[in-house]
């Protein structure tokens, strides 16, 4: 594709392919487990046009569905098709980019005014039989889960009232309940939150609006069995600074952090802020619980300043890659205590894509998976992503039987040179004493600008023996943002 800036956005994994694929009877090398037959949906940017303004990010582009598809038969089958949101349309229409920065509306083409500028990209969230992809300026798009065709713009048959969706949902695991929020939800830059519960069965059963702090990149947060938590770190939205043309983001350091923690069937009123360190940032957490003392533990990959470049570059910071400082870092609060701030300690590694099984979510887990980069690595990381480098290696951490611990590093699975990996999902096991199946894409880079990219089945409890399942996906492909699995017996079951 041509016409797109020449920048680290644009350019290697990043370059824009915005192509439709459907390929099947793909070869499995190796051995598939028996557990992984079902479907693994990952959302990837990927821009139709060439965008108005030269700086844009790579987080613009618009959103793509695939589904790899694991079969009885042994072969897998991989289709990737477009979210047709009203954007993607209204562009199509004119063939060209009509929106215009990244998440400032004053910026799209005047007849754009107002309309639906999503272009959700980020998660795709299955839950009560739907498959939902999300993109948190917006609400979600459902989407057929077998076809992957676009059924238009979801708002819970009418009852949602905010107008935008996290990217990142927690269900419990047994409840079957949907916790979810949106940041900005009635407005640029507003400080309005909205909190919402949908039932087992995907019906919206409460929302609740309250005002955060300031306006704040909210891109992640947790529950617990008995409490929901709102981290807000600082970067900040001003409308003003948008209204001139600006970018939505900019991070400050010297602003104070804010852990907002309430009964999750509670009221907002009841909620509790509790202050964090300035000028933090994290975009996702590994889980939250109760410990035996009844206080609150939030683990997250923290780092002391926002990750993105295109951020750091509109506020002015210039910190050189290698020395941001991050770690898997606990916070723990108490609630019903006096204390107003909260409790840091570094419990991991810095990283990135923390992930446990669904089972645990909400409850103190005692294993937890996240990327990371080799730090023996030989020769520079794959460029690609938001970030510029893509991870070379999955870790597993053990946080002891009741998840108290400090993370400890006890399996690793390193790259080789050349090589990357894309955040993993997580497969149960039906044996209890083995840890389940991670499936993720990997991509080679073979040339300057060639790639090769495999999906790989890895054992969770022996990562450093490597994939025991891996297939070949013979099209070119973009880094993805989230994934989500669903197993063959869900898939039956919604049909």
């Amino acid at each position: 594709m041509s016409g797109f800036p020449q920048t680290p956005h644009f350019t290697g994994l990043n370059q824009p392919v915005g192509r439709e694929v459907e390929l099947h009877g793909l070869a499995v090398q190796g051995t598939l487990p028996a557990e992984v037959r079902g479907s693994f949906y990952r959302a990837v940017p990927d821009p139709h046009y060439p965008p108005k303004f030269a700086d844009d990010n790579v987080l613009s582009g618009d959103g793509m569905v695939s589904r790899l598809s694991f079969n009885d038969a042994g072969t897998a089958d991989f289709i990737l098709r477009y979210v047709e949101t009203a954007r993607f349309k209204a562009e199509a229409e004119a063939g060209r980019a009509r929106f215009g920065r990244y998440r400032n509306a004053f910026t799209d083409d005047a007849d754009m005014a107002g309309g639906d500028r999503t272009v959700a990209n980020t998660t795709p969230v299955w839950h009560a039989g739907k498959l939902l992809m999300t993109k948190e300026d917006g609400r979600a798009y459902r989407v057929d889960p077998l076809s992957l065709e676009t059924k238009g713009s979801y708002d819970f048959d009418g009852a949602l009232k905010s107008g935008t969706m996290t990217a990142h949902v927690r269900i419990d695991p047994v409840s079957g309940e949907m916790f979810f929020f949106g940041y900005e939800c009635d407005g640029l830059a507003s400080t309005k939150v909205a909190f919402c519960i949908a039932d087992r069965n995907g019906k919206l059963v409460r929302e609740q609006w309250f005002d955060a702090p300031y306006c704040a990149m909210m891109h992640d947060f947790t529950i617990t069995e008995n409490y929901a938590l709102f981290p807000v770190y600082p970067t900040t939205a001003d409308l003003d600074r948008l209204k001139a043309g600006g970018d939505h983001w900019i991070h400050e350091m010297e602003r104070d952090s804010w852990l907002g923690v309430m009964p999750r069937y509670g009221d907002v009123a009841e909620m509790r802020w509790f202050k964090g360190p300035k000028g933090v940032s994290c975009y996702h957490m590994m889980n939250a619980h109760e410990d035996a003392a009844g206080r609150i533990v939030l683990d997250q990959c923290l780092s002391n300043v926002n990750a993105f470049p295109f951020i750091q570059a509109a506020s002015g910071i210039n910190i050189a890659p290698w020395d941001i400082q991050g770690a898997l870092t606990r916070w723990t609060v108490d609630y019903n205590g006096t204390a107003d701030a909260v409790e840091e300690t570094v419990i991991g590694p810095p990283g990135d894509f923390p992930l446990i099984p669904a089972a645990q979510q909400g409850r103190p887990n005692e294993f937890g998976w996240m990327l990371t980069m080799d730090p023996q690595m030989k020769g520079p990381p794959v460029a690609g992503g938001p970030v510029g480098a893509m991870f070379n290696m999955v870790v597993r951490l053990e946080f002891g039987a009741d998840g108290s611990q400090p993370g400890q590093v006890v399996d690793a699975l390193a790259l080789p040179p050349g090589w990357s990996i894309n955040e993993p999902v997580h497969v149960p096991a039906a044996d209890p004493g083995q840890l389940g199946w991670l499936v993720a894409i990997v991509d080679h880079q073979t040339g300057d600008n060639a790639f090769d990219h495999f999906a790989w089945v890895i054992d969770g409890g022996a990562l450093g023996a490597g994939p025991v399942a891996t297939v070949a996906i013979p099209a070119r492909l973009r880094p993805q943002v989230h994934g989500w699995w669903v197993s063959a017996e869900q898939l039956a079951a919604a049909a």
